[in-house]
């Protein structure tokens, strides 16, 4: 989630100040991710600096509204008309965590696998018992806890065909031992000066 788009897609829709924002964000989640206010004035800071918002005026409480420039509504109307990558995030800890188990030698990766099946399982188990308990009618909250659910039921499909995969090929790990050749880096040694 671009918490940078959340909150230029809040402020498009008037001026607002930081817990404000804040507490727009949370409402429109359904409270399921709460943001703490540090993020959300670093957020507005790169946005000021970025050209997207501009500092306003300041109410008779001395709260410091952010309304949103030009270029970022353009930028909030490119977001919500672009797909995003469900897999966005800069890693899988998981994939990683099962691949390094793969190749690493000593490392028994079907053993790895299990730990965070049985994990995904209880996490999975744990949301359907609760059906959304604690998650009131509101519609953004019942949609991200569905996608929660859904995530986690297939982190569990992907973890049981990797243990597959592993125990048919009967991997322990220890297929790719470390490359010796040293590494080129960068331009090499100008040895005339």
């Amino acid at each position: 989630m671009s918490i940078r788009h959340a909150l230029l897609a809040i402020l498009d829709q008037g001026p607002c100040y930081g817990n404000q924002l804040r507490a727009e964000y949370n409402r429109r989640t359904g409270d399921t991710w709460p943001l703490n206010v540090g993020q959300i004035y670093t957020t507005l800071d790169r946005l000021e600096r970025d050209g997207l918002v501009r500092t306003g005026d300041r109410d008779a409480q001395g709260h410091l509204f952010y309304e949103i420039s030009p270029a970022g509504t353009l930028e909030v109307a490119e977001w919500f008309a672009s797909p995003v990558d469900g897999q966005s995030q800069s890693r899988d800890d998981v994939a990683t965590l099962v691949a390094l188990a793969v190749t690493l030698p000593g490392v028994d990766a079907a053993a790895v696998i299990r730990v965070q099946l049985e994990a995904a399982d209880a996490r999975v188990a744990f949301l359907s018992d609760s059906g959304g308990e604690g998650v009131d009618d509101a519609l953004p909250a019942s949609i991200i806890f569905d996608a929660r659910l859904g995530a986690a039921r297939a982190e569990v499909s992907w973890l049981r065909a990797a243990l597959d995969r592993v125990t048919t090929a009967g991997i322990s790990g220890g297929k790719f031992p470390l490359d010796t050749a040293v590494p080129r880096r960068g331009r090499p040694r100008n040895d005339a000066s």
